[in-house]
């Protein structure tokens, strides 16, 4: 059991380094946003999804009900119980009900590719080794860019901030070159969102979020429906 604890561990040092840097910017974030130190960790040690963050942030700062707040986490973070679908065929024996359950908490996108590239059955103790390194990266990043967002000068946190956002921008970038029905979906969303911005001022950020993901992905999945072709090429 300790072997394959150390050896989840081991496979989640990569994670936990470039976790570091990017919660280091969901910490200044934060503290931009009026939150305290306190709020930016507990914040990163419940909830790990670096999106869902940005956005919970975002909607506590404007106020947001918590019904908005609800509804965009369920939004962002869907793609998670899928994943947990499919790591759920390649798990040992000896997983119970409750193992499955604090291991849910842990899944994100790196943590399931790594998982998932396993050939092995997955074990507790490996799967707890794979999260802890990842989750501590995580929540001290944030409590270091909390402190640093502190103590900065305004000018500096601003830039210091973006770093979250040139995040998502470079996940977003490799499959759009790779897929040009992703990329007019991501465009068709951003446009989407700068309409509700601009057009519709009553409808919250949150909601804005809301209702450009699922208005674009409704549309990509009528007009740009996944081939046979792709469909074996991801199950390969």
């Amino acid at each position: 059991m300790k072997q394959q604890f150390f050896k989840g561990m081991r496979h989640g040092v990569p994670i936990m380094l470039g976790y570091l840097s990017v919660s280091f910017g969901f910490g200044v974030l934060c503290i931009r946003q009026n939150l305290s130190i306190l709020a930016a960790v507990g914040i990163s040690v419940t909830n790990l999804t670096s999106a869902g963050q940005v956005a919970g942030v975002e909607i506590i700062a404007a106020s947001g009900s918590l019904v908005e707040m609800i509804l965009c986490q369920l939004v962002i973070n869907l793609r998670y119980s899928l994943m947990s679908l499919s790591l759920s065929q390649k798990l040992a024996p000896s997983f119970t009900l409750m193992h499955r359950l604090f291991v849910g908490y842990g899944i994100t996108d790196e943590i399931f590719a790594v998982a998932s590239s396993r050939k092995e059955p997955l074990t507790p103790p490996y799967m707890y080794g794979l999260i802890l390194t990842p989750f501590l990266g995580w929540s001290f990043g944030t409590l270091i860019g909390a402190i640093a967002g502190d103590i900065m000068p305004a000018s500096v946190t601003a830039a210091l901030s973006l770093m979250l956002y040139a995040m998502f921008i470079a996940i977003i970038i490799p499959p759009a070159k790779k897929n040009k029905k992703v990329l007019l979906v991501v465009l068709l969303a951003a446009a989407l969102s700068v309409v509700i911005h601009y057009c519709l001022p009553m409808i919250s950020g949150g909601f804005a979020v809301i209702i450009a993901a699922l208005v674009s992905s409704v549309i990509g999945a009528l007009f740009f429906p996944v081939s046979a072709e792709e469909r074996g090429e991801a199950a390969s």
